[in-house]
This record gives structure tokens, sequence and C-alpha cells, in this order.
């Protein structure tokens, strides 16, 4: 699931939009900060705005105006009011635009993700492994997370939408079979750590 992280000064525009976007967009979450983020939207504050673009990355960066501006180092500008329907279909295309671009792409332990295409590539041996929509999205949120360890329930939460403590066994075999897909007997190629609380991507 990609994460949206929507700034905004008006609390109730943005509760309405993120109701709206939850009943049209259901597969956008809510990011807590702009380093979980896979899209950034920002409501007419230029100030913000130019403190994201001043701290780099290739992340998709959305500005809500109302006036008629027009800044050609974000992905677009929309234009307040806007309907709906153009708006959901821009943060689309801007996540499909990303994730099959280079800038899209993740790399770790001498591996890339490819998350629009569904592949992963073993650079030890050059393989390209096809993935499952559920497969990409695990190594998604545990590399947006590579700093913690990911517990089963957070995973079931993010991945599939379940509520905590409901089947956890369903974590345990994704990843198991992920792992028999991708990983080598080279030790170096482990793909996904156990700890003690969850999982870690091994970077």
């Amino acid at each position: 699931m990609p994460n949206l992280l929507f700034i905004s000064d008006n609390e109730a525009f943005k509760e309405d939009l993120w109701g709206q976007i939850k009943t049209y967009a259901p597969e956008f979450t809510t990011a807590t900060d702009d380093n979980h983020a896979d899209l950034l939207v920002v409501d007419d504050n230029k100030s913000i705005l130019n403190s994201l673009k001043s701290k780099g990355g290739n992340k998709p960066l959305i500005y809500l105006s109302s006036k008629d501006d027009d800044f050609a180092d974000i992905y677009q500008v929309i234009n307040k009011p806007f309907s709906l329907s153009n708006f959901i279909d821009v943060i689309k295309s801007a996540i499909n635009t990303f994730e099959n671009s280079k800038e899209g792409s993740l790399e770790f332990n001498n591996y890339i993700l490819y998350p629009a295409a569904k592949e992963i590539v073993n650079l030890r041996n050059h393989k390209t492994t096809k993935l499952t929509e559920k497969e990409v999205a695990i190594i998604k949120y545990l590399y947006k997370n590579k700093d913690k360890i990911i517990g089963k329930n957070d995973l079931m939460q993010e991945v599939w939408g379940y509520a905590a403590d409901v089947a956890t066994h369903t974590v345990e075999t994704h990843i198991y079979r992920l792992r028999q897909k991708v990983e080598c007997d080279d030790l170096s190629a482990q793909l996904i750590l156990t700890s003690i609380g969850g999982y870690q991507l091994k970077m």
C-alpha cells in the first residue's frame, strides 16, 4: 500500500479529503512523516513546500494551490477548487510513474526491488524473480522501517488490513515462501531476518 503524507493547516479540509481518499482510493494509507511516505501532498503552504524541496529526495510532490501557481521542479500543481476524481487520478498516476522509474526501485543487500513490475533482482547471480503483490508490500514496508523490528501484527495491519492478533500464521507463511523464492544458498543473500518480536529486512 502506498503511503501518502498530506500536510495542511486546514484540519477540516484535511479530514474531509482523507475521508474521500479512503472511500475512492483505499489502497493509500497515511504516512506519519516524509521519511515513510511514498507521495507528498502539501496544501497551500509554500514555506513547507520549499522545506521539503530543500531536503531533496525523489518522491513525487504535489502542491494544492489557491492561486495560479506553477513549479517546474515538483510532480504537479493542482489549483483549487479541484474535482475529487482529478485529484485521485493524479495521486494514482504519481505513484505509478514513480514506481516504474529508476528512482522508484529499492536497493538493499545486493537486491533491487522493482515494485511496479513486481520483480526482485539478485545482483549476485542476476536472477530475476517475480513476486506477488503481498510479497512486494511486505518488502516495501520492511524497507521503510529498516531500522526497526516489525511485528507480525504490524505487517497484518499494513499488508492485509487485518486487525491485530488475527491469523498471524499468514505472515509466517508468506515470508517463508518469499525466502524460498528469492534467497540462494549463500548466507549473505538472506532477505528477511527473524528477530525476537518480528522481522527486519537485511540491509
